[in-house]
This record gives C-alpha cells, structure tokens and sequence, in this order.
C-alpha cells in the first residue's frame, strides 16, 4: 500500500456508481434490463452453488482453507452481490431498507422462544 492513495471506504451506494460507471463505458445499459439482471443473478448464484454441490456438510465448512476454493467462493460472492446491486439500482430498491425491514418482519413472524 505504500505509495499509493488511501482508497475511498466502501459503502454500497459507491459500489452501486462503480458498477454503473463500469457498464456505461462499455456502453452495456440496454443489456441491464431487470430481466437480464435477474438472469444473471441466477447464473451466478448457481455458480456459487456447483463450488458446495457435492461437499459434506464438514467439507462446506471448511471451504476458505484451501486457497484456490476460497478465491474461486469469493469471485462468485462478489459477481452474486454485483448482478444484486445492479438489480436494485435498476429498480430503485435501497438495498440496505430492504434488508432492514425484511428484519422487522422476520422478527415479527418468528419471535424469539
């Protein structure tokens, strides 16, 4: 890190900008269509699955100890989280709401014994 600037902390609304920026410079917003974005969404979450498909339930657990796994689990978190982000930006869902108050209602539904 010496030498470099110190990196903006992240937060989901600059990754949100990011993703953005990223696509229009490719010119690939008539591509993100909240279909589209769901689909890949999908694709990528299904990716995710196939790493855990066939491991026992011992052998998930362990799954970030072997390095190639863990940076092949962590690319897939990261393309699950970005269709995600992307999807909400598209559809003006706040994420972070959502999540909350999804909270607020699981609470509601399932109190603590």
């Amino acid at each position: 890190m010496h030498g470099q600037p110190p990196r903006e902390a992240l937060d989901v609304a600059r990754l949100q900008r990011r993703l953005a920026d990223f696509a229009a410079a490719r010119n690939w917003q008539p591509y993100h269509t909240p279909k589209n974005l769901v689909a890949a969404l999908s694709v990528e979450a299904s990716e995710l699955v196939e790493i855990f498909q066939w491991l026992t339930p011992e052998e998930s657990a362990g799954v970030m100890d072997d390095p190639d796994t863990a940076h092949r689990v962590t690319d897939e978190v990261a393309d699950v989280l970005a269709y995600l982000l992307q999807l909400c930006e598209v559809l003006g869902i706040d994420p972070l709401a959502a999540l909350d108050a999804k909270i607020d209602r699981n609470e509601e539904r399932f109190p603590a014994p």
